[in-house]
């Protein structure tokens, strides 16, 4: 008998052979499953059911993976995205996290590794451990990681959840080094040289957020990572 379904996931994927692969395997490990073959049929489901993870395939008929997940950010900025992709350029990766993907598998890929990835990113994505700290006071700013909310200055930035992730990894170091590799396999899985780029790009992103406070930045240190470096009458 099937366990109870956890999450719900929407799969865009024009090879039938691996859609119906994937859709077969993911509804075995109780994932509910719906399995689109492009795009456009995609942002129909997207618009008309609740999901908790998208998977896209980059290269699809009617409505690329990147056009898609343009289009799905535009409705809800914070569900995880997920794409699967034969390409491998460097190029291509860094486009699809520019648009706020949570990772990226390149075919072919295993099974197993794809359900790692999609359990990691749902841990982190569906709250935080009971015991764990969730509000920082960063000088000027507060930062939720529950809400990905950091407000100051009168404002509020809503943060995607690799901001989130990686603002709450630098906050539980402040003014400590948080350890490049660390950062990347917590966050990114993987430490290679894309998720490398990748994660250069959110610490740029989270440097202009906190910019507005000149006691408040995100140093580097050279070999070893980042560090968040707060006034200590600051922080709380």
């Amino acid at each position: 008998m099937m366990g109870e379904v956890k999450y719900r996931i929407l799969l865009a994927e024009d090879d039938e052979n691996l859609g119906s692969l994937l859709q077969e395997y993911l509804q075995a490990k109780n994932y509910e499953t719906d399995w689109v073959v492009n795009g456009e049929r995609a942002f129909r489901h997207f618009e008309q059911f609740h999901y908790d993870l998208c998977l896209l395939d980059v290269m699809m008929p009617v409505k690329d993976g990147f056009t898609l997940a343009s289009e799905i950010r535009l409705l809800n900025s914070e569900i995880p995205i997920i794409f699967l992709t034969a390409k491998s350029m460097k190029e291509d990766v860094l486009e699809g996290f520019s648009l706020g993907a949570d990772d990226y598998i390149t075919k072919p890929f295993s099974m197993e590794e794809l359900l790692f990835r999609i359990e990691a990113i749902l841990r982190r994505t569906k709250g935080i451990r009971g015991g764990d700290k969730h509000t920082w006071k960063i000088g000027r700013f507060t930062f939720d990681a529950k809400k990905q909310m950091l407000t100051g200055n009168g404002a509020g930035q809503k943060l995607t959840t690799k901001e989130s992730e990686l603002l709450r990894l630098l906050c539980n170091n402040i003014n400590q080094v948080l350890e490049r590799n660390f950062a990347l396999k917590a966050i990114w899985i993987d430490d290679n040289y894309f998720n490398a780029r990748s994660m250069d790009v959110y610490i740029t992103k989270l440097r202009k957020y906190l910019k507005p406070d000149p006691n408040v930045q995100i140093i580097n240190v050279h070999g070893k990572g980042y560090k968040l470096v707060v006034d200590e009458e600051q922080t709380g």
